[in-house]
């Protein structure tokens, strides 16, 4: 008997340290509501109300109301048990779901700096900008050899003026030579020559007019053509301009009227005496140059070309 009483005295000892819990009303889905507090511990299949001293009821979680279980939830020791029958809101679901965007991370720019700077600072742009001024003296050399302006004084000056040089010359009129004036000097004649001119004297005039009308022939027939001289400058030396003016060169066969002609070149890598155009392109020609007895195939480039002279090959 005094054991049944000593399990009593623990019951009630422990209802006693229990963690009072104060009266609430809870409405139930059925329109009812039950007031009283609740028992702890709970149950997965609900809860202990007691409504009065001495008087229980039972509350499955299905039979609360969202807004009693929304009470029932405050409670740390009721929330396992409670909350599974809790309605998210869709306002609720959203916050829950809601996926936050973080900026990812970026490199800082680089201050902001000049071009030429940035070219100095990487081996790429060094290499880049001496390709520029490679290609500056070799447009200051193609300027100078256009306009007949001596090559090492228009490199020299875009050398130290980048840009700026060649653009100068680039904008002034083409040096025009004034051609030397021919000087024709009076050939001494031959002393047979001047025997027979000393002997005419003794002839009479009709006889010395018709000596004279038949040795005129003679000295016409041993005349050479006078050279033709073109300079740079003075014509420009492209395709069109050497199948225009030299036509008769280009062909296996020569006409009888040009078949004694050479062309004598002047460039920059010596003279060129030229018995026939073999092959022409837009920037350079092949021709055959006359060595002695031997001819041979050059290739000469139009920029090279100084001047050309269309002459008698025995002059």
């Amino acid at each position: 008997m005094r054991k049944f009483q000593l399990i009593g005295l623990a019951l009630c000892f422990c209802v006693w340290l229990a963690p009072p819990v104060r009266a609430e009303t809870y409405p139930l889905l059925d329109g009812t509501s039950v007031t009283g507090e609740v028992v702890l511990p709970a149950r997965p299949e609900g809860v202990n109300i007691r409504t009065s001293p001495g008087a229980y009821q039972f509350v499955g979680w299905t039979n609360f109301t969202q807004a009693a279980l929304q009470e029932l939830v405050k409670n740390d020791k009721l929330a396992p048990f409670a909350e599974p029958y809790v309605e998210i809101t869709e306002e609720d679901r959203l916050k829950k779901t809601e996926v936050e965007i973080k900026p990812p991370p970026r490199l800082e720019r680089p201050a902001n700096g000049s071009l030429l700077g940035a070219l100095f600072h990487s081996s790429v742009g060094i290499f880049a900008l001496l390709l520029i001024y490679a290609a500056n003296l070799y447009a200051a050399y193609e300027i100078a050899v256009v306009r007949a302006y001596p090559p090492p004084m228009v490199c020299g000056i875009a050398a130290v003026a980048p840009f700026i040089g060649p653009a100068i010359f680039l904008f002034l009129p083409t040096r025009m030579e004034k051609p030397a004036q021919e000087i024709v000097e009076e050939e001494p004649l031959p002393e047979a020559a001047a025997g027979d001119h000393a002997s005419m004297a003794d002839v009479p005039a009709g006889a010395a007019h018709s000596s004279l009308h038949i040795a005129h022939p003679e000295a016409a027939a041993t005349s050479l053509p006078a050279t033709q001289t073109f300079k740079r400058g003075q014509f420009t030396f492209n395709r069109r301009f050497l199948e225009t003016k030299f036509s008769g060169f280009f062909g296996i066969v020569r006409r009888d009227a040009e078949k004694d002609l050479v062309l004598l070149i002047k460039s920059a890598r010596g003279e060129f005496v030229v018995s026939r155009i073999s092959r022409i392109a837009a920037n350079d020609m092949h021709v055959e140059v006359r060595k002695g007895a031997a001819t041979s195939e050059t290739q000469i480039p139009f920029g090279e070309i100084q001047e050309i002279q269309l002459k008698h090959r025995d002059a």
